[in-house]
């Protein structure tokens, strides 16, 4: 009998109809849908018996976000007006979303026959900049150089930041996603020059889906003022590779350990997320410049990043500099298989999810790190 499926997600979000129509292409019936809003106020799992659990994100939804922001502490919360892209709390929002995935462990672990496709813990540790970054460090992975100690005011962190000497940095959220609340700094001969996706509109911030250019102190106090108050991941601006003329990282998709899609994403500017002007490369393109050698080191050191986790799918940012050989994982996403129209011999990126799900599930290699975890009871 094949085993049956579970999402945690929010109904509405293409996230799980994209997930929906690769069960449906897999000619496997529909996964049972539990809503976060639901799970939020009841903290429990209405599975209908379906053994395999795939939790996926959260954003997008803004009784999501208020229920969150609640855990987190935030008072008065179900009172919140959405504004669209409005930047609230996001660090009492990422405190709420970690009190939620200690519920989860809870109640996975009261239902025995349920196995986890991602690990509550390991999403725990993919939305945490600073901790991936010195474990993926301390395990020998190149990472771009960090900031130890950050300051919490925007007039130190640059004086830190003209000590060590970066012609530029990333300060980053060290908790956000999708580039929200992300600054490069970079120090010229006519000042400081911040690029942001924040946006001020008196009292209150906003994620831009255009990147501003800040020069003015006063608005670069301000932006860098907001991310340090959240709590921040500072790393030096290494200079990225270019094809054709425009700079390029790469979103590697490993499921159960293997890379198996590949995204190049491009821009004029450093920030190269696809949401903030970035355009998709072309991957026969780039992988004609990059030697072979220099590939295949690539994709091991992403084959290495995911081999710390047991969950199923992780997203790898990682960045080639500028000689082409040289490389670094800028960061992991626990959510970062949101790829649509993409195929590799065929299958999208969520019927190869399903399918190797399906594979580990009945090799009944769960706890070995092999893509796939039961949680144990605590």
């Amino acid at each position: 009998m094949t085993a049956r499926f579970a999402i945690l997600g929010n109904p509405e979000n293409r996230r799980v109809s994209l997930f929906q129509e690769a069960l449906a292409q897999e000619r496997l019936p529909p996964a049972r849908v539990v809503a976060w809003r639901d799970f939020l106020r009841s903290g429990e799992l209405e599975l209908g018996g379906a053994e395999l659990l795939r939790i996926d994100s959260f954003g997008e939804n803004f009784e999501v976000e208020k229920l969150l922001l609640a855990r987190g502490g935030v008072e008065n919360a179900q009172a919140l007006v959405e504004r669209r892209g409005e930047v609230l709390v996001p660090a009492r929002s990422h405190q709420g979303f970690l009190d939620a995935l200690r519920s989860i462990e809870r109640a996975a672990s009261a239902l025995p026959a349920v196995e986890l496709l991602n690990v509550p813990s390991e999403i725990d540790e993919l939305f945490d900049k600073r901790r991936t970054s010195r474990r993926y460090l301390a395990a020998g992975i190149p990472v771009p150089e960090v900031l130890d100690d950050v300051p919490t005011k925007p007039r130190e962190l640059l004086e830190r930041l003209r000590e060590t000497g970066w012609p530029e940095a990333f300060v980053k959220l060290s908790c956000g996603s999708s580039a929200s609340c992300l600054a490069h700094v970079q120090f010229g001969d006519d000042g400081v020059l911040v690029r942001t996706s924040l946006e001020w509109d008196a009292p209150r911030f906003f994620n831009n889906l255009k990147v501003r250019h800040l020069r003015q102190p006063r608005e670069i106090e301000r932006a860098l003022g907001f991310i340090l108050s959240q709590g921040a991941q500072v790393e030096r601006g290494v200079p990225k590779a270019k094809l054709d003329g425009a700079y390029f990282d790469l979103r590697v998709l490993c499921i159960a350990h293997e890379p198996r899609f590949i995204v190049v994403r491009q821009n004029q500017l450093p920030i190269t997320n696809l949401h903030l002007g970035g355009f998709r490369g072309n991957l026969e393109q780039l992988r004609a410049v990059v030697a072979p050698s220099a590939w295949e080191a690539a994709l091991e050191t992403c084959r290495r990043v995911a081999r710390l986790y047991r969950s199923l799918h992780v997203g790898i940012d990682l960045m080639f500099e500028e000689d082409l050989v040289g490389h670094r994982v800028l960061e992991a996403n626990a959510f970062g298989d949101l790829l649509p129209n993409l195929s590799l011999d065929g299958a999208s990126v969520w019927q190869w999810e399903v399918r190797e799900a399906l594979r580990h599930a009945s090799s009944g290699r769960w706890l070995t790190g092999s893509g796939c975890a039961k949680v144990n009871p605590s």
